[in-house]
């Protein structure tokens, strides 16, 4: 009977293992967020809010003088994702502010990455943003667009420190760039640990402080 010789039982071996191996690692499949109807306004001045225009792939944003958040849960399907990525741009912008500073704290665009532990995920799937919010075990991790900071820098946000934490991606201004993030070492650098699940996400411009403009887009969220 004729044995492989051992050069050969040793590539065959590592030949089986990579294949196993890449079988169990597969990679997560991106889950596009289109703006659609799925998309619900939170009003943060009861009647001041912005103007947004969902068109699937983009979505159109005007704040003169407003501010709200536009808010979306994720399905089941993107509850483990890891990273984000998404285009933006701005062509008209609100001056730098203090981001630090309740009433004082204009930006251009700011994305919402809702995380809450799993067990509280089953309970408030689908829940809306004020909901999430409200509970303790929320954390949001915001990238924003705007102030005077250095891309990078994380900020406790003045509206609630312990859930909310700011992580700048571009200063204030004009411009179009292209965005990816990665959502769980972010988390780890703003609060200390590991995120729960992804379970909503979230978009706002906020010139009423400033009594400013912004004409904004956002298009190609994807999660993975």
């Amino acid at each position: 009977m004729h044995h492989p010789c051992p050069r050969k039982m040793v590539t065959l071996l590592i030949l089986a293992a990579f294949i196993a191996i890449s079988t169990m690692a597969s990679p997560v499949r991106a889950e596009v967020i289109a703006f659609d109807k799925g998309w619900k306004e939170q009003g943060f001045l009861r009647l001041w809010t912005n103007d947004y225009k969902p068109l699937g792939t983009q979505l159109k944003v005007i704040s003169d003088g407003t501010v709200s958040l536009l808010y979306k849960a994720v399905p089941k399907s993107a509850w483990k994702s890891m990273k984000a990525k998404w285009g933006w741009s701005v062509s008209q912008s609100v001056v730098p502010t203090d981001l630090t500073r309740k009433g004082g704290d204009d930006r251009n665009l700011a994305i919402y990455f809702v995380f809450v532990d799993e067990s509280s995920a089953q309970k408030l799937a689908g829940a809306s943003a004020s909901k999430l919010l409200r509970n303790e075990n929320t954390r949001a991790l915001v990238y924003v667009w705007g102030g005077n900071y250095k891309p990078g820098t994380i900020l406790r946000s003045p509206y609630g420190p312990k859930i909310l934490k700011t992580v700048i991606r571009r200063p204030a201004g004009k411009g179009s760039f292209s965005e990816n993030v990665n959502l769980v070492a972010d988390f780890k650098r703003a609060f200390g640990k590991s995120p729960g699940v992804l379970v909503g996400v979230g978009i706002s411009a906020d010139s009423d402080d400033t009594d400013g403009k912004i004409n904004a887009v956002v298009k190609n969220l994807e999660v993975y």
